[in-house]
């Protein structure tokens, strides 16, 4: 599945702006609502993934609605219409995610989990840059239209693939983070508020949170720079920055697979935490928008990493208490917060110091969240947080290694 769950967004705009002729104002209120729908969403739908027994089947309806979505653009025309298919493909798109890596966790366990996400990630970066390339090639040769229609020919192939997924491989109780075999009820999971008191979880969020305020920025930035200066290059400069990124995400994606097991989970994150403020200075180095255009490829080693590790780490901090989707959830809403204050905050200082002012200040706080990971965060592989109901008398969430056990 190719990161079909997006929906429209990056060429509704300009469809909407081209065939329907709406003003700038509209079209972003439209993409706006959609957004704030999906963030609005995360932490819910994720708590709802954990309760899901027949997950495989709630993922086929999800691409379905999106596939409705995304013909609604086509065939809805009032300003009200079309806002209100963004807002349930915005809310149906954040089911995706966390239904992937439970399924993906439910079917192949703890044991093959760093290769399997690493392999999920890859695809998906592939499916990134097909869908994009063709995506453009098709309105570019035929009509806008026809990307809509593409996107939904998109999730009708995802729901075929639904299907070839055997059910009864997928192990509820190991789906939502317990182990293989566990009751997982509700009276046998961790609590919410105790999940979110979890010190180790509030470091991940609280590192993932300013590396994406660093991080969200820093390519529009590079955008509006290439714009000032080279007017002319600037669109394909851009086509360029994107797909390159992706690119390299698809092999980093593998490679951080591969080796989590061996040098650790926060060894590897540690590795796409350090590209971001380099690349960050770098970019003040030079204005030559083949030089902002190499740099911007680090982009495909800081994300690549990222969509691999951050659901690695969020499984290890909630196996065993049954909330492993809640939890994505609740970081993807802090993720997407701080995401959203990145590009206003960056903008302005950009319009007051200049974009070299600006990348310095995102590069400082990619810092911080480095320095919070590297000095605050244990090695999380291995570790087994205990559910409240546990027998064991340990105290919630209390981090324990298991035994050696000769067999």
């Amino acid at each position: 599945m190719p990161d079909v769950h997006t929906g429209v967004g990056p060429f509704l705009a300009v469809y909407l702006a081209a065939s329907r002729h709406w003003t700038p104002g509209a079209i972003g209120l439209a993409l706006a609502a959609g957004g704030i729908a999906g963030l609005i969403a995360q932490t819910p739908m994720g708590a709802l993934v954990d309760r899901l027994q027949q997950k495989r089947e709630a993922l086929a309806v999800a691409t379905g609605l999106l596939a409705v979505g995304a013909l609604a653009v086509i065939y809805f025309q009032s300003f009200a219409e079309i806002v209100g298919g963004q807002v349930v493909m915005g809310i149906v798109g954040t089911f995706f995610p966390p239904a992937m890596a439970g399924m993906t966790l439910g079917i192949v366990g703890r044991a093959g989990l760093d290769r399997r996400i690493g392999r999920n990630e890859t695809f998906n970066h592939a499916g990134n840059v097909f869908n994009a390339v063709a995506a453009g090639l098709l309105g570019y040769i035929f009509a806008r239209e026809s990307i809509f229609y593409f996107t939904a020919a998109s999730c009708v192939i995802t729901i075929i693939a639904i299907f070839f997924i055997r059910g009864r491989e997928i192990d509820f109780a190991q789906a939502r983070g317990c182990d293989k075999g566990e009751l997982a009820n509700e009276q046998n999971t961790s609590g919410f508020w105790e999940i979110l008191r979890n010190r180790s979880l509030l470091i991940v969020t609280l590192s993932v949170v300013l590396f994406h305020f660093a991080n969200a920025a820093m390519l529009p930035l590079v955008g509006q720079e290439l714009s000032v200066g080279h007017p002319q290059a600037a669109s394909l400069c851009m086509a360029v920055c994107i797909t390159g990124a992706q690119l390299v995400m698809v092999p980093v994606a593998l490679m951080a697979g591969r080796l989590a097991p061996e040098w650790g989970h926060r060894a590897v994150f540690l590795i796409g935490f350090a590209a971001l403020p380099i690349r960050g200075v770098l970019y003040t180095l030079s204005g030559n928008p083949i030089y902002l255009t190499s740099v911007q490829l680090l982009d495909g080693i800081g994300a690549g990493i990222f969509g691999v590790m951050s659901v690695l780490i969020i499984s290890d901090l909630t196996r065993g208490t049954g909330r492993f989707n809640f939890v994505q959830g609740v970081v993807a809403t802090a993720i997407g917060l701080g995401a959203s204050l990145s590009n206003g905050v960056a903008g302005f200082i950009a319009q007051r110091a200049g974009y070299n002012a600006a990348f310095l200040t995102l590069s400082a706080t990619a810092v911080m969240a480095l320095a919070i990971f590297a000095v605050a965060m244990p090695e999380t592989k291995g570790l087994r947080h205990y559910a409240v109901s546990d027998s064991t008398g340990l105290h919630p969430l209390s981090p324990s290694r298991p035994s050696s056990v000769a067999i």
